[in-house]
């Protein structure tokens, strides 16, 4: 098991586009195992691969409860969106630090999983709103560009007093 650093905002890498993946192999299994390991022990839902300082279009997700439903998509792209919906976000680079982001309510998402056979899922609520957030990152976008200028002034002023607290 590897941990991997998850690089936290606004270090510049975070706006990164992601390649995408051309070598289903070995390696691409160790990241994706490595990815699901980092989530896990920081609690979160879903991380993408640039969130971790690789620049390929790889995210994962599980947004159960008991850590039973892992899901990694490689070069995924939404191909369809029905209806919106506001939801509170959080963010693994952005530790401690929540919002509200407009997103569709149900996708439809086509990627490789990591033996690269083509796949394709219709996401709905709070699996939707993860995979769009993760997807994000792979174009450079964090929910933070979401905001409106007044809420992204009120983030960095939080991100800073609670770098300032940790100190």
């Amino acid at each position: 098991m590897a941990l991997l650093p998850i690089l936290q905002f606004p270090d510049p890498r975070l706006k990164i586009k992601a390649s995408p993946v051309i070598n289903f192999d070995a390696e691409l299994d160790i990241i994706i195992k490595d990815m699901f390991d980092t989530m896990y022990e920081q609690q979160g839902i879903g991380l993408a691969a640039t969130q971790v300082n690789i620049p390929l279009q790889i995210i994962v997700v599980d947004i159960s409860t008991n850590k039973t439903e892992p899901m990694a998509m490689i070069n995924p792209k939404i191909v369809t969106t029905i209806g919106s919906q506001l939801g509170l976000e959080g963010c693994l680079s952005f530790q401690g630090v929540y919002d509200k982001v407009t997103r569709a309510e149900t996708i439809q998402v086509d990627f490789y999983n990591a033996s690269g056979e083509k796949k394709s899922i219709k996401a709905h609520d709070l699996l939707s709103i993860c995979i769009q957030h993760e997807m994000d990152h792979l174009e450079g976008i964090t929910f933070y560009d979401h905001l409106s200028p007044l809420k992204q002034k009120r983030l960095r002023d939080k991100l800073e007093k609670i770098r300032r607290t940790a100190l």
